[in-house]
């Protein structure tokens, strides 16, 4: 009898949050959404105000990137630890705390009265946000039932996903155009408390799963990490010969060194180093990892040349970016399409080529160019390739993968894209300063545009060499 009571639980209860969800399912999506649209956002949201930031806050030029390398270093190096987190101590509540978390850092940070406080708040941020993210799709599966309902949640969920950058640009610069910069952090905190008060009454709790957490992997990936863009930001501003830039390289390489043999001896290990034994998903690991460090980089570069080049607004600069965007999003969707008539390995190797043209003519800039004539063109280009790019690599690394691995598998591209576009803009950052010395703003981003351009060649020389089509 006492055996049953366990198992039964509390019966009237769950039956009562289960209908409670089915009377409104659209809220519970809108709830999700609502989460996956913050995080996604803030990944966009702050380049547009970073010249607003600079001048209150008083960053150097380069010391500028990590007030967005500081949540993409914390977002993706916690990513799959939060999913980790998530699956032990429950979704629902794994995302209401990342929520939390978030919300409360982004109003924190709204205070900012130096660099350093915002910085913290920035992090904060980033671990918020690996706490909820994982946990959003897994919401999605639990609170909606398999066929149409769930693939119409999923759709909203993509949209919102691809449609986020763009929307993140503009609404930055209403925000720092029409307010302050301030409200591009202040702004998720009425979004947040919503969130936060409608989570646990219309989502369902998923089951909670044993384990231990690889905390050692987590704390010694991020930490390697932090190290690195540090070591490419120092040297900028005190040389490749300085002591601080060389410990900083040689504690980065130690620390993920260290990371390595912590993987190989972990029970469960926050990246099972199985997934890059297959070639074909190593190669489009580093795909997305140069494609974000270019991309990142274009958007912290050309936010800077518009602003202080062209004289554009916060709002200007923002809205100029939508040809980019919206290209992107709407070859997303036709991308599905093609793979099936195409290849996912033919698609990448014509996406990456247009994407490397754009960088190239960006390359062009000087303070003579306007906006059609030097900078559309290329974000078009840019907007083509990446549309047609990204879907096929997710498609590649999932291609194959062993179901208990496939969490894993997805969220390793996920940190792969965050953590490359910091350390991608550290290396550009690290170059423009350099040259920025030399030759002024426009040299400066100029070269950190070639550097950005081989990335992508990069890109497109490990997709020919190993993202081969699987025979099986």
């Amino acid at each position: 009898m006492s055996q049953q009571t366990v198992q039964m639980g509390d019966p009237p209860l769950a039956d009562e949050r289960r209908r409670r969800h089915m009377r409104h399912p659209g809220l519970s999506l809108a709830v999700i959404v609502a989460c996956q649209l913050m995080v996604v956002l803030d990944a966009s949201v702050m380049f547009v105000a970073l010249p607003k930031i600079q001048h209150s806050l008083h960053f150097s030029a380069t010391g500028l990137s990590w007030v967005t390398n500081a949540y993409s270093l914390a977002f993706g190096g916690l990513l799959l630890l939060g999913g980790r987190t998530g699956d032990m101590a429950g979704r629902r509540r794994t995302f209401i705390i990342g929520i939390a978390v978030f919300t409360l850092a982004s109003l924190f940070g709204g205070f900012s009265g130096s660099a350093a406080w915002l910085l913290t708040a920035r992090v904060v941020q980033g671990v918020g946000a690996a706490l909820a993210a994982p946990s959003a799709l897994a919401l999605i599966a639990t609170n909606f039932e398999e066929g149409p309902e769930r693939n119409r949640a999923l759709g909203v969920f993509s949209a919102t996903s691809s449609a986020g950058a763009s929307i993140g640009l503009v609404l930055g610069g209403m925000l720092t155009d029409w307010a302050s910069w301030r409200w591009v952090l202040f702004i998720n905190v009425p979004v947040g408390a919503v969130v936060l008060f409608l989570a646990p009454r219309v989502l369902r709790e998923t089951e909670r799963h044993r384990g231990r957490l690889d905390v050692a992997g987590a704390v010694t990936v991020v930490t390697g990490m932090v190290a690195l863009v540090y070591g490419f930001i120092r040297a900028a501003d005190a040389g490749w010969g300085d002591g601080g830039t060389l410990a900083a390289f040689a504690g980065g390489v130690l620390l993920l060194a260290a990371f390595l043999v912590v993987e190989m001896r972990a029970e469960r290990p926050v990246v099972p180093l199985r997934l890059f034994a297959d070639r074909a998903r190593s190669g489009s690991y580093l795909n997305m990892l140069l494609l974000a460090a270019a991309m990142f980089g274009m958007f912290f570069f050309i936010v800077q040349f518009l602003q202080n080049v062209l004289g554009f607004s916060p709002l200007k600069a923002g809205v100029a970016f939508l040809p980019m965007s919206g290209l992107i999003f709407v070859m997303a969707r036709v991308s599905p399409r093609l793979i099936p008539r195409v290849g996912a390995r033919r698609l990448i190797l014509i996406g990456l080529p247009l994407i490397a043209v754009g960088m190239a003519w960006l390359t062009r800039l000087s303070a003579h160019s306007g906006y059609a004539s030097g900078v559309l063109a290329p974000m078009v280009l840019f907007g083509l390739g990446a549309g047609l790019v990204f879907l096929p690599v997710t498609a590649t690394v999932l291609a194959g993968v062993r179901r208990e691995d496939s969490g894993a598998a997805s969220g390793t591209l996920q940190t792969a894209q965050q953590v490359g576009g910091a350390l991608g803009m550290a290396v550009l950052v690290s170059v423009y300063g350099t040259a920025l010395r030399h030759g002024g703003l426009t040299h400066g981003v100029n070269v950190a545009f070639t550097v950005g351009t081989i990335f992508v060649l990069v890109a497109l020389a490990v997709t020919a060499a190993f993202v081969r089509p699987r025979t099986s």
